[in-house]
């Protein structure tokens, strides 16, 4: 097997397995392999047709796949100058992808903000209320350590990228 072969090989495995590890995490299936696929890409781009040709399937399981990225801030789609086709990429303006995994979107503020609220209006003084402010407290914390996190991350790779060869 040459190298070019054996790259594809393993550019194929590894679409299925983390298409997989995502699918259990709660994403569709085909928006999983196309992510994998758009990260696995060198150039973390690709044509609706070379999606559907790595994929081995048709352009329209794509497309809703790419809406689903999209929607979830994963990936976007830009035209090239001069070309009349769209080419999908992994999101990298503001948070990366994993960030934005991470952070879920705003799905822990809203629960924290929920569970808030029906904390205030059942009564902090009531077993659910309770039950309901500290659950509220908890995905507040987690949300705060995120961004912590994310902002420890961001220093090491800065380090790293100052660090002399």
């Amino acid at each position: 097997m040459d190298a070019a072969a054996d790259r594809e090989t393993v550019m194929r495995a590894f679409i299925e397995d983390f298409a997989l590890t995502l699918t259990s995490a709660g994403m569709q299936r085909m928006a999983a392999r196309v992510f994998a696929a758009l990260l696995a890409a060198d150039s973390g781009s690709m044509t609706a047709r070379e999606l559907a040709e790595v994929l081995q399937v048709s352009p329209a399981a794509v497309s809703g796949a790419v809406r689903y990225l999209e929607q979830a801030r994963m990936a976007v789609r830009a035209r090239r100058p001069g070309e009349r086709v769209d080419h999908y990429a992994l999101a990298g303006e503001g948070a990366s992808w994993y960030e934005t995994s991470v952070t879920r979107s705003g799905l822990v503020e809203r629960m924290a903000a929920t569970l808030a609220d029906a904390a205030h209006a059942l009564g902090p003084q009531s077993p659910a209320g309770r039950r309901l402010a500290e659950n509220s407290a908890f995905f507040e914390y987690v949300m705060a350590e995120m961004r912590a996190a994310i902002g420890r991350w961001h220093e090491l790779r800065r380090g790293e990228a100052e660090e002399p060869a």
